[in-house]
């Protein structure tokens, strides 16, 4: 690529020092058309078949798209065969605007307008290019050259929609797109926009779209805002107009120009879902309605099932949705760093205690459930996920909620088992981990009988309890008792009778496993070994007690088990 930049010239931004986009917000939705059918199935490698069409047109539909480009039905028999097997099918619901494109050309006007016959509600979306380079390059004519065709495509658009509407009744409605907008000088384009604006005789009671195509995006944001600035202040009868967007994505900031474009007076969006389109593709409308949801403004698009849709789109378009892709990718609302991990935890469990109505959880913009995911994934383990993330999997997924001073603990060991693996653990794995390292722990210490009884002075009001059992450890059984002012001191007397002394508690904590009167305990046992070692134990049992007294023996174990190892 050495010197090879010097062969490309710069994008000169309109001249605009007194712009006021930048104060703007989006505080509501723009008018939404999805061009999908058109731009998006002419990009494919394997263009969709009529079936599949029409089940793209139904989800569509179904997510509540009011706008939808259905082709180009001058251009092919496949393209006139979905706007036919639309109409006559009875497919489209009386509220949603078919959309159909065509040049300015007469036969394909006219061939536009047959295939049409019989739609209640039709936008004839007509244009011509306009740009310094394509004037130069392709036609090879002036502004007024591009202008006369214009002029001429409109009248014809006119004169054939009058004599359809007086034939039909049908309601159809009129857009011109200056193609190559964003390349074309700003008073060139206004001049071209306002001769057609004129013929087709607009008004404020019917006005006509102007759609302002960022053909092929060359330049920063906030250049493509300035020019939509510069054109919506200086086009004349702008009252009489809708302005419209249609951006590409060629410079991979398709999403901003368009948020930007509407801060600068854009009422309307043409794009398609994922952003599929010719090159790097178009607009990505179902990532700028989800960006609006994320700042609470009603997007008027239906994403509450965003796997479905994914699925469909999928399966129709033959395309994959990238796993980073915004709201839809696998891995968008999934943390494999540890300190996300933590973080992501933390909020959701604020989110529980707090009863906030607000969306409070750090790293994730929006609720997953509102686009139809699982909280299971958001956290998943690999090498460099911290001594939360296995935590929090274990609470999410099964149910047990690990006290924090446990986490780095049972984390390293997840660490541990992720780095031998070579890859991310899933959560029946790190279940796996827990399972053998706690609750199937036996060894050296294995507790084969045991049971609790209490003895009441009803002079004293003092409680004491007796601890009786069976304790395995080098190969044979030891009968052990005990006696204390509650269960887990009694059974410390009952192991110093067997010589295991000096092991201190430092801290207990319990919950149930499953709700109901069936439910099982699950309790944290947290020791200080002889070396001056916190180590924890888990303990399950249907009876409170029983399960700390397992929760200790586990923990001595753990520590006997890794003092063995290091020896």
């Amino acid at each position: 690529m050495y010197q090879g930049f010097k062969k490309y010239i710069p994008f000169q931004p309109v001249s605009l020092p007194d712009r006021t986009w930048p104060d703007k917000a989006i505080t509501k939705a723009p008018v939404w058309c999805s061009v999908d059918l058109r731009d998006g199935n002419q990009a494919l490698i394997d263009p969709m078949n009529l079936e599949e069409k029409l089940q793209f047109f139904k989800m569509l539909t179904d997510i509540g798209f009011k706008e939808i480009e259905i082709g180009f039905p001058s251009a092919s028999e496949t393209e006139y065969e979905i706007c036919r097997a639309l109409i006559e099918r009875n497919l489209i619901p009386d509220d949603v605007t078919i959309q159909v494109l065509v040049q300015c050309r007469p036969h394909l006007i006219q061939k536009t307008f047959e295939a049409i016959d019989g739609a209640k509600n039709v936008i004839v979306h007509f244009y011509n290019s306009t740009s310094t380079l394509q004037r130069k390059v392709v036609f090879k004519t002036d502004m007024q050259g591009v202008t006369d065709i214009a002029i001429e495509g409109a009248k014809l658009v006119r004169e054939l929609t009058e004599k359809e509407v007086a034939r039909t009744g049908a309601n159809i409605r009129y857009e011109y797109s200056p193609e190559s907008f964003s390349g074309t000088e700003m008073d060139n384009a206004v001049y071209i926009c306002e001769q057609v604006l004129e013929t087709l005789g607009a008004t404020p009671k019917k006005k006509v779209i102007l759609n302002l195509p960022n053909t092929v995006e060359m330049s920063t944001p906030n250049h493509h805002a300035d020019q939509i600035e510069y054109f919506c202040r200086h086009l004349k009868h702008r009252e009489c107009a809708i302005i419209s967007l249609h951006p590409h994505n060629d410079r991979g900031t398709g999403t901003a120009a368009t948020e930007l474009g509407l801060m600068a007076g854009a009422e309307r969006v043409e794009g398609t879902l994922f952003g599929n389109g010719e090159r790097t593709g178009n607009a990505d409308i179902l990532n700028i309605a989800m960006n609006l949801y994320s700042q609470g403004v009603d997007p008027r698009l239906d994403f509450s099932d965003i796997p479905q849709i994914r699925k469909i789109y999928e399966k129709c378009t033959r395309m994959t949705v990238h796993p980073r892709h915004p709201y839809a990718g696998d891995l968008v609302f999934t943390a494999f760093s540890g300190s996300h991990q933590d973080a992501i935890s933390k909020g959701v469990q604020y989110m529980s205690e707090s009863g906030t109505p607000y969306w409070e959880v750090p790293y994730l913009p929006i609720d997953p459930a509102d686009v139809g995911r699982e909280y299971e994934p958001i956290i998943r383990i690999n090498s460099q996920s911290g001594k939360g993330g296995a935590a929090f999997v274990m609470r999410q997924s099964f149910g047990y909620d690990l006290p924090k001073a446990m986490h780095p603990e049972f984390g390293a060991m997840v660490t541990a088992a992720c780095d031998e693996a070579g890859r991310e653990l899933k959560p029946e794995e790190i279940f796996s981990i827990f399972r053998r390292e706690y609750l199937d722990l036996r060894y050296p210490y294995n507790l084969k009988q045991y049971k609790l009884f209490e003895e009441n002075d009803t002079d004293s009001d003092d409680t004491v309890v007796h601890f009786d059992g069976i304790l395995r450890f080098r190969h044979e059984d030891h009968p052990i008792s005990g006696k204390g002012n509650g269960p887990i001191a009694a059974f410390f007397n009952a192991l110093r009778g067997v010589g295991i002394t000096d092991y201190k508690f430092v801290s207990y904590s319990e919950h149930a496993v499953d709700k109901g009167a069936d439910s099982k305990a699950l309790s944290y046992i947290q020791l200080r070994t002889p070396e001056g070692k916190s180590v924890f134990g888990v303990g399950m049992d249907g009876n409170i007690s029983l399960a700390s007294i397992k929760g200790i023996i586990c923990a001595i174990n753990r520590a006997a088990n890794e003092k063995e190892q290091k020896a």
